[in-house]
Parts: structure tokens; C-alpha cells; sequence
């Protein structure tokens, strides 16, 4: 048998694979967390005109300081439009044109106001508190670079900038498909030998955060005919993603049926725990995954190769999991031949943030994994992480 692929190696075989989808055109306002698929440039000047950064009132400096007359009003909207003679102050609201013959704004607490006069007892900087034309950004400026997720604050800057259509990544189609005759839905009688599904539920979720389109399957059955009926509604996805059947037990026909349906499979088995049986193919544009069946199996695996592959189908230019430091805060024995994932809690120390492994690693153990907001990089080796080593840990969810 042949030896197994590193993580390393795995993960650069399914992005070899995971090319960037077509783009298409969005309305800015459908835009949120979609992918660019071309640089994002401003089609005016922000500010479009020099504004007010403050309430008060624009005026020369030159006439300061002194007692100068109030010859008309700024607001938002609503500019002053004549020309401002020597002697004159504007008054002016924060965001409102600055007339062209002013070079400052004194905020309104500086002064002292009497009728239609207004006392200034100090000079100015020219262009205090004057937000200049295309302070911000320049017409023809790129607002959102190629390959960056439409984040609220990004989608705003291209809003502010003139933009209405956003050239973008086509959302992913991803399936989603367990497969196992022992599955049966939460909430009904469970008979001998049944257990709950609980993958699709659990790779829909974390899936869709990805800014992708999630269809899911009833589970499948332990037979060829229910199995291949499934598979083949799934390929017609960008993405299939399966749990269960990929090992080498009896039942385990996953693998052999996706052949019979022209699945080329990329590589089967990976050095890491859990997660070992992982398989990976391509039918065509699809992408195929074959995830092992323990829940906490398949979470390590849609972490790992899912993922990534997702956020390269988007464009993003960095989609392999960030993995963050922190401090192991007990000793953990190295596992000699496969990178080990280890769900833990993370907590502060100071100024540091320690990582506690839970109890009951066993890859069936959802429900205690359901406690830990990370995984846990244990690289393949002899001997032991010590308390305190250093290692890198991937953040789940928002626990």
C-alpha cells in the first residue's frame, strides 16, 4: 500500500485542483461576502468637494483673529454658494461644502457669537479642519483590491466611492450528502444499531460562513443503488462533500461507486488523526470529497481540505487554514506517524492565551467536542510537546 500523502502535500494536491470560478456582476447591495474578482476602482473623488470636519464656521485666515460678520450658511446638502468677501464667516455643519474662498474652519466652541457677528480671539492653520477633495480616495484609485472578501466596511467604501456593481466570484455549489444505513433524523425513535445524523447539519453550518450556496442530501443508505442515485445529484454541484464510507470496511462503497460514476480520484488517506481515510477526486469541474463518518473526523476534515478549496474556488489568495501561536498548557505525546488535531479551550494568562485540551479525544466524541474552541497542530514525531511549548492552533467557530 502506498505510503501516506503529508498534510502539506494533501492540501497543495486540492488547490492544484480548486481554480477560480467565472465572475459575474453583483449589485452592490447583494455584494456582502462575496470575493472580487477584479480590482474595485472609486469612480469620483472622496470627499467629492472639500468638507467640514467640524461645526463651526469657515473663514479666512488671514482675517484672524477679529470680529467678523456672518454672511450666510453651509449645511449638508444645502452649500453657500457666493462668494465670501474679506471680513465674512460661514456658518458650516460637519460633512458641508467649504466655500472656495475660505481656508479654514474654527469649530464652533472656539468662538463667540453675537447676532449676525462672530468674535474668533485666535489665529488658524490654513485648511484647519477642512477635509480636502479626495482626502480619501482618488477617482480611478483602486477602493477594493482583486481576490478581497466584500466585508461591511469594504462594501461601504466602494458604495462611497460611486460604485454600484461589483465584479465578483460566482458563489460555490456545495452538496452535502451522509451516507450510512444506520442514520436516521433527530427527534425520532432510535431502534437498535441507529444513531443520529449529525454531519450534515455540522458541515452545512460551518460551510455556509464561507460565503457558499449549501445544498443538502438525505442521508444514503448502505447500498449501490440508493448510493449512486445520491452521488450523482451531488456531482452536479461545484462541490460534493460526503461523510462516511470511505474506510475499508464492507460497507464502505463511497469510493467505488464515485469510480463507476467517472470520479478520478486525487488521493485517498492522509497522515493526520483524526481523519486518516480523507479521499479527494474531480469529476469533470466538481471537486469531490469523501469525508471519514466520526463527526469529529469529518469537522478536522472540513477544515483542513474543504475549506480551502472554497476560499480558492472565491479567488481569495490565501486559503489555507491561519493557524494562530499559543501556549500548550499540559504536556502532549507526539504521535510518531501522523500530525495529530487536538480539540482544546483556549484561555488568557496574562498576556498569554494557553490552550487546554479537553477530555475524550476519540473522534466519535462530538458532544465533548461541542466544548473546545480549538484545534490543536500536534506535528507528526518522537517524544512530547512540554507544558508551555509554543504550537499553533485554528480557531472553531466564534465560541
Amino acid at each position: 500500500m502506498a505510503s501516506l500523502l503529508t498534510l502539506d502535500e494533501a492540501q497543495a494536491r486540492v488547490l492544484e485542483h480548486a481554480r477560480p470560478l467565472p465572475s459575474e456582476l453583483v449589485p452592490i447591495a447583494e455584494a456582502g461576502g462575496r470575493v472580487t474578482a477584479e480590482d474595485v476602482r472609486a469612480n469620483v473623488d472622496l470627499p467629492p468637494f472639500a468638507s467640514s470636519a467640524m461645526d463651526g464656521f469657515a473663514v479666512r485666515v488671514s482675517d484672524l483673529p477679529g470680529v467678523l460678520r456672518i454672511v450666510g450658511e453651509s449645511a449638508a446638502g444645502k452649500p453657500y454658494d457666493a462668494r465670501v468677501e474679506p471680513g465674512g464667516a460661514v456658518a458650516i455643519s460637519t460633512g458641508a461644502v467649504v466655500p472656495e474662498d475660505v481656508d479654514a474652519v474654527v469649530p464652533v466652541e472656539a468662538v463667540v457669537k453675537k447676532e449676525n457677528t462672530v468674535e474668533i480671539s485666535h489665529t488658524a492653520d490654513a485648511g484647519a479642519h477642512i477635509r480636502p477633495r479626495g482626502g480619501d480616495v482618488a477617482a480611478g484609485d483602486v477602493v477594493v483590491p482583486v481576490g478581497a472578501r466584500l466585508t461591511p466596511a469594504r462594501l461601504a467604501a466602494a458604495a462611497a466611492s460611486g460604485v454600484a456593481e461589483v465584479s465578483c466570484r460566482r458563489r460555490p455549489r456545495v452538496a452535502v450528502l451522509a451516507t450510512g444505513s444506520e442514520l436516521i433524523a433527530p427527534g425520532e425513535a432510535l431502534r437498535p444499531g441507529q444513531i443520529y445524523e449529525t454531519n450534515t447539519l455540522m458541515l452545512a453550518t460551518a460551510l455556509v460562513v464561507e460565503g457558499v450556496e449549501v445544498v443538502t442530501e438525505p442521508p444514503a443508505p448502505d447500498d449501490e443503488g440508493s448510493l449512486r442515485e445520491a452521488l450523482e445529484r451531488g456531482l452536479a454541484a461545484d462541490v460534493l462533500v460526503t461523510s462516511g464510507g470511505v474506510s475499508v470496511g464492507e460497507h464502505d462503497l463511497v469510493r467505488s461507486v464515485e469510480r463507476g460514476l467517472g470520479v478520478q480520484e486525487v488521493f485517498w488517506r492522509v497522515s493526520v488523526k483524526p481523519g486518516k481515510p480523507v479521499s479527494f477526486g474531480t469529476r469533470g469541474d466538481t471537486l469531490v470529497f469523501g469525508l471519514p463518518g466520526n463527526p469529529v473526523s469529518t469537522l478536522v476534515g472540513c477544515e483542513l481540505f474543504v475549506k480551502p478549496a472554497l476560499r480558492s474556488l472565491q479567488g481569495l489568495p490565501r486559503p489555507l487554514p491561519r493557524f494562530e501561536p499559543g501556549r500548550l498548557g499540559v504536556g502532549l505525546r507526539r504521535n510518531e506517524e501522523r500530525d495529530e488535531f487536538v480539540r482544546a479551550r483556549t484561555c488568557v494568562d496574562g498576556d498569554a492565551l494557553v490552550l487546554e485540551p479537553i477530555l475524550g479525544q476519540e473522534s466519535h466524541m462530538i458532544v465533548r467536542s461541542g466544548a473546545a474552541d480549538a484545534l490543536v497542530h500536534v506535528p507528526r514525531g518522537n517524544g512530547e510537546l512540554a507544558a508551555g511549548s509554543t504550537v499553533q492552533w485554528l480557531r472553531l467557530g466564534d465560541a
